[in-house]
């Protein structure tokens, strides 16, 4: 580091610190106990900035950015889409408002003040000022969480663009290319599948190269840009596209090197204005910093940690994707840790404290979303900003270091969503991180998740040439592997409601409430009409072989309508939103002279997933149990009661939702085997299908918070669900409002779900356990959590995350929320505040099985 001479240049914390509480958490602070401890970071200055600022989750509304990116496409009418895209985010950067607060070490952020959401008018800008003008951004009876204030100026501002994106954005192409029968299973028919998410915002789901960007810095990646150019060869048939693109790239490259440089010249000018001498070191400290990483690769854990902050916060501010990812955190940060900690111009402390302000900086992003969509998605901020720890590196050795320790124990001390935590593990895990892990999982956060290399690594190499790609994977948004800086996966593109095409299937295409008015939709894509395809009915179905060929077909009906609309959305993306600023900081696009948005890096996939798997898999089992095995009702029998949602046949009601049924989670193979076939036939039907950027289709297995979704447009069904509950989430046994069917303890759990082929769901696996605090107290506790998921590595699981909270928290926070602000607890692929939850996620939380070693 070349620190100012104006004071010295060994980094420590500003404060006197209190001890770190780092083992054994739960004798300093207890377990399940989440947010009940005050100011828990050992500094002061951390617990300051997460006292003022850093818990809120409400935001607003800023213009500047759809202002700003609006300007520069009106004023380069006749440019290309790239050159107007590169134009309006060069505009964006140089011009946008930079703040800085008391007491941050790392800056950055969107353009607007900490918890602003800009508006990104290229996907859309309907439904944002519909929503300003009738009352559904701010708190509403419809919006009760997760809302955003807005001014009545930035409201006008917006509306006096609305005209100008009138049949530009992503949805008016995507839909211009699709019929109305590819259409009537999404957003414009009876939900059987989403796929219209990057409709309204980016795709995200990647992690830059943070290995270039610390190699090169800007300016050597501008250098590359300028290369590339010299060797387009313009009479080429794709000369000038390449020729094109390069040249929007080099446009953002330098407008992000400008972009770094006002806030270095913000921290000197703070730095001028402040009377406190240890402020004014940090501002000069901060100032060279910024200055030098704008061009430069870093030399010090501060300025990297600073250029990891700041160049993640314009790729949001280009793209508004979800879950762009922090990459293996210690793996490329720990080469300049060590360098510090050995030439003594930073102490283990000091970076410690950097990295908690690194985590609050991440919390301050926000991004806005509908009214509609936070009632199934409750996190705040942007989301799905992933941070990938531990796990064998490149050449197939274990990783772990002092950083990876240091990660977890950052998040213990401040207990915010933001960053979500993937811990990687394998069969040669040091003991040591295994049982930081679990102490950290026992505070009852949610942190952090856990993945098991002995599976994601093999399930790769189906997709990825490169084995050494492979191993050194990241974990991107909730759940899903990804090569960091050279996949672009569309991950989370798209769900498949598994429970509502057996409905279809087992009524000959029809929904099981189907009448002349749907009571639930006013536009309903099968009035009169079939919604699916003709494969026969349960009343008719001589023999269970038939069930199972009637769910297939009827699976790749559905599959193909999903594909139909993803594609289009794909092709939405790359005529309207190419990113010549992501792909500048990707490995590839450059090399290939062609945008992110058209497969410029080495890996391209499109990663959809299946939503009720316990749910389909016990409505099997009740169908092959009840009607054709035991012969206890007829099809005709079964399908009336679900008809009338179990409404004058309470008896059979009790007994499908009892014991006596066989129930996938209870190390049951009639149920499990049942349940592996339905997610299989999920993923014959979607894997290694081509997408429009050369690459293909991987199947996922899980459904975030989608379930609650799903359910709430959907009849009753089979395994013993009424009208309107939850489907069963991830990869989760089912539990209905009755009972739970998952009654075997979780062993039993673990044996089921690895019978499942976690591996060719290539897009990840999710599977979520809720703990009672008292089951994993003391060392037998921690012990046999630990054993429990040493067996679930060992069988072959890819993923598993934790709740651990008293069920009489949750209910009292349900009616309490006040009391309960900082209870913090897993809720899918993230964890969220509890009491920002919708009701309906809080009450599907609440239902979920609560577990025990007894």
């Amino acid at each position: 580091m070349v620190a100012s001479k104006e004071f010295d240049n060994t980094y420590k914390a500003a404060e006197k610190i209190a001890p770190q509480a780092v083992e054994p958490f739960d004798k300093e602070w207890g377990v399940g106990i989440s947010g009940n401890t005050p100011e828990p970071s050992p500094f002061p200055r951390i617990n300051r900035i997460l006292k003022n600022t850093a818990k809120t989750t409400n935001g607003f509304v800023p213009p500047e950015r759809a202002l700003l990116v609006t300007e520069a496409i009106k004023k380069n009418p006749g440019a290309s889409q790239v050159t107007k895209c590169a134009e309006g985010m060069a505009n964006l950067l140089r011009n946008t408002p930079i703040y800085i607060y008391d007491d941050e070490l790392i800056v950055g952020g969107l353009g607007c003040e900490k918890k602003g959401a800009p508006v990104f008018p290229e996907f859309g800008l309907n439904w944002v000022v519909d929503e300003m003008r009738d009352g559904l951004m701010d708190y509403s009876p419809e919006r009760t969480h997760d809302y955003f204030s807005f001014t009545k100026e930035a409201y006008e501002k917006l509306e006096s663009i609305r005209d100008f994106w009138n049949g530009k954005t992503i949805e008016d192409y995507a839909n211009s290319l699709l019929t109305d029968d590819e259409l009537k299973g999404s957003h414009a028919g009876k939900g059987v599948f989403f796929a219209d998410a990057y409709m309204f915002c980016g795709a995200g789901h990647l992690g830059l190269s943070y290995e270039r960007l610390f190699k090169i810095g800007y300016k050597g990646i501008r250098q590359m840009i300028v290369d590339a150019l010299k060797d387009v060869d313009k009479t080429s048939p794709d000369g000038l596209k390449k020729y094109t693109f390069l040249k929007a790239e080099l446009l953002v490259n330098e407008a992000a090197t400008d972009h770094i440089k006002r806030y270095a010249t913000l921290a000197w000018e703070k730095a001028k204005s402040t009377s406190d001498e240890t402020r004014k070191k940090e501002l000069i400290q901060m100032h060279e910093n910024l200055l030098w990483i704008s061009e430069n690769p870093p030399r010090t854990f501060w300025e990297a940690i600073q250029l990891v902050h700041i160049a993640n916060c314009m790729i949001h501010m280009e793209c508004n994707g979800h879950s762009i990812s922090y990459g293996r955190f210690d793996q490329y940060m720990y080469p300049l840790f060590k360098k510090d900690i050995k030439e003594g111009t930073a102490t283990r402390e000091f970076c410690q404290e950097l990295i908690e302000n690194f985590f609050i900086k991440i919390w301050d992003l926000n991004k806005l979303r509908s009214h509609v969509l936070i009632k199934t998605f409750g996190n705040g901020g942007v989301g799905g900003q992933c941070l990938t720890l531990g796990g064998l590196d490149r050449d197939g050795k274990d990783a772990t270091n002092e950083l990876t320790f240091m990660g977890i124990d950052a998040h213990t001390h401040i207990r915010i969503p933001t960053p979500w935590l993937a811990v990687r593990m394998h069969a040669g895990t040091p003991w040591e991180l295994k049982v930081k892990v679990a102490n950290a999982i026992r505070l009852g956060t949610g942190e952090p998740k856990i993945f098991n290399d002995d599976v994601a690594i093999p399930s790769m190499l189906s997709s990825y040439t490169d084995i050494k790609d492979a191993r050194d994977y990241q974990v991107v948004g909730c759940v899903e592997p990804d090569a960091t800086g050279k996949s672009y996966g569309w991950k989370d593109c798209g769900h498949m409601n598994m429970a509502k095409v057996l409905e279809l299937a087992m009524n000959n295409g029809r929904c099981i409430d189907c009448g002349p008015q749907c009571m639930r939709w006013e536009k309903c894509g099968a009035i009169g009409e079939r919604l699916g395809l003709e494969t026969g009915s349960l009343e008719d179905f001589k023999t269970f072989e038939e069930v199972l060929n009637a769910y297939d077909r009827q699976m790749e009906y559905w599959c193909d309508r999903q594909i139909a609309v993803l594609n289009a959305v794909d092709l939405a993306h790359q005529a309207l939103k190419p990113l010549p600023y992501l792909s500048s900081v990707m490995e590839g696009c450059i090399e290939n002279g062609r945008d992110i948005t058209r497969g410029g890096v080495k890996y391209n996939f499109s990663g959809p997933q299946c939503v009720g798997i316990g749910t389909t898999g016990d409505g099997l089992s009740t169908i092959k149990q009840l009607v054709f095995d035991e012969k206890r009702v007829t099809g005709k029998e079964l399908l009336d009661a679900i008809r009338n949602n179990w409404e004058g046949y309470e008896s059979l009601y009790a007994y499908v939702n009892s014991d006596k049924v066989h129930h996938y989670g209870n190390d049951d193979d009639y149920a499990d085997e049942l349940t592996k076939f339905a997610m299989d036939t999920w993923c014959k039907h979607i894997e290694k299908r081509p997408n429009t950027r050369g690459g293909f289709y991987q199947p996922g297995a899980y459904s975030v918070t989608v379930n609650v979704a799903f359910g709430l447009m959907q009849w009753a069904s089979f395994e013993g669900r009424k009208a309107f509950e939850p489907l069963s989430d991830c990869m989760g046994a089912v539990h209905t409002r009755f009972a739970s069917h998952d009654i075997s303890g979780p062993t039993a759990i673990c044996r089921s779900v690895t019978k499942l082929d976690h591996a060719r769901a290539t897009n990840g696996t999710l599977l979520n356990w809720k703990f009672s605090p008292s089951s994993l107290t003391g060392t037998t506790g921690r012990d046999s959590f630990i054993a429990l998921m040493d067996e679930y590595i060992q069988r072959k699981g890819m993923h598993s995350q934790f709740s651990v909270v008293n069920q009489e928290t949750l209910i009292e926070a349900q009616k309490h929320p006040d009391e309960y602000r900082d209870l913090l607890i897993r809720v899918a692929g993230y964890s969220a505040y509890f009491v920002e939850l919708s009701k309906e996620l809080q009450d599907d939380i609440i239902g979920r099985t609560v577990l025990s070693f007894d």
